[in-house]
């Protein structure tokens, strides 16, 4: 019980302490995480397991897509590929379907690795 209220102790400092950069690719992270145990579930037949990250991924999704700054061109591209992946996570979640949920995961894979890199060139600490 220790361990455990220690490690959500550092986990939440980590949290409280992170840049906006370190936050979003923790939610990056989340989102690949809870797709993860998503396909667990599915591998299982755990329905419920599998429905519940889905949907934590999908929060994770529409935060993105409510954060985003109009005022940039760009924020349209990612506007596209956001409800991309939130249609793919809703089809996955409805017809269970790994290969779904795997482009979903790729796409999810993708948008980290770049945000990542972007950290990278800018100088921004990456874990």
């Amino acid at each position: 019980m220790v361990a455990k209220n220690g490690y959500a102790a550092y986990q939440n400092s980590r949290v409280m302490t992170a840049s906006p950069a370190e936050l979003t690719l923790m939610l990056y992270e989340g989102a690949i995480k809870f797709c993860n145990i998503a396909l667990v579930g599915m591998e299982n037949k755990d329905i419920e397991k599998t429905h519940v990250n889905i949907i934590k991924a999908r929060n994770i999704i529409d935060e993105f897509l409510s954060t985003l700054n109009h005022k940039y061109p760009v924020a349209k591209d990612f506007e596209n590929v956001y409800n991309y992946i939130r249609d793919l996570l809703t089809e996955a979640n409805i017809k269970k379907d790994p290969e779904i949920l795997n482009l979903a995961l790729e796409e999810i894979r993708g948008m980290r690795d770049t945000w990542k890199e972007v950290m990278r060139r800018n100088k921004m600490h990456v874990a």
